[in-house]
């Protein structure tokens, strides 16, 4: 148990376990936000390089679930058609996960915390963020490659994906297939980036597979809830939580 927990106290422990059950719950039942809630939230009392390993098997095995809820053939389908999206985040991933180690902690927390507030507040006051994509293609290359960056360093790339799909007004289904779609090949890049970075050590793997099992419990309640819940008004309280882990990331950067 000590190994599986890393160096951690019990209290520190079971609070990464119960923030990943919450954040499997969110995951569950509106498809994203798992990897910004525990990053945020483990960033409070976890070393930075803990609180990102801690994370990346529990984003992996949700996504897979998530990917291939509806079957093998419409998560192919989704594959082929945003293959650039895809191939630019996987690029970028690689390269930004080399500087985990020489990124300041004040600038990690800065990088996440200022966009993570910006993107919940930007959607909590209404504001549309769709882009006007003339050029199609080099949108997927971009947005890709924004999402990959921060990726390798924090482990999420959602937030510039969403904004796509909001600009190709992909529906309800395909935004949930897509993400999961994304978000796993994601994952997997990301994970053997670190094992190649050395975030990812005996220890600290143990400590995310351990961390699998709230997400799953978490995502597999969510999920049944799915279609039935109001999600205009759970965005709303997400947006809300993304908000403050946000302001608590920028407070911290910037020695308040």
């Amino acid at each position: 148990m000590d190994y599986v927990m890393a160096g951690l106290s019990a209290p520190a422990f079971w609070a990464a376990m119960a923030i990943t059950l919450c954040a499997g719950f969110v995951k569950g039942a509106v498809g994203f936000a798992m990897p910004m809630i525990m990053i945020s939230a483990f960033s409070s009392f976890l070393p930075p390089e803990l609180a990102l390993a801690g994370l990346i098997l529990p984003t992996l095995i949700t996504n897979l679930s998530q990917a291939f809820r509806h079957g093998v053939q419409p998560a192919w389908r989704t594959t082929k058609t945003y293959h650039r999206i895809l191939i630019a985040t996987v690029i970028f991933i690689v390269i930004s996960s080399l500087f985990v180690h020489v990124i300041p902690q004040r600038l990690f927390l800065l990088l996440l915390g200022v966009p993570i507030t910006a993107f919940a507040l930007l959607q909590l006051a209404g504001i549309n963020l769709a882009l006007k994509l003339e050029h199609r293609h080099r949108a997927e290359w971009l947005l890709g490659a924004v999402g990959g960056l921060y990726g390798g360093i924090s482990g999420i790339w959602g937030p510039p994906l969403l904004v796509y799909l909001l600009s190709v007004k992909a529906d309800k289904l395909e935004t949930v297939r897509v993400q999961g779609v994304v978000f796993l090949i994601g994952a997997f890049v990301l994970f053997f980036a670190h094992l190649h970075s050395g975030v990812l050590t005996p220890a600290t793997i143990a400590f995310s597979a351990a961390l699998t099992i709230p997400a799953q419990i978490g995502q597999v309640a969510g999920t049944l809830i799915q279609d039935h819940l109001d999600q205009t008004r759970f965005r709303r309280w997400t947006q809300i939580l993304l908000v403050l882990t946000g302001l608590n990331l920028a407070r911290r950067a910037v020695g308040l």
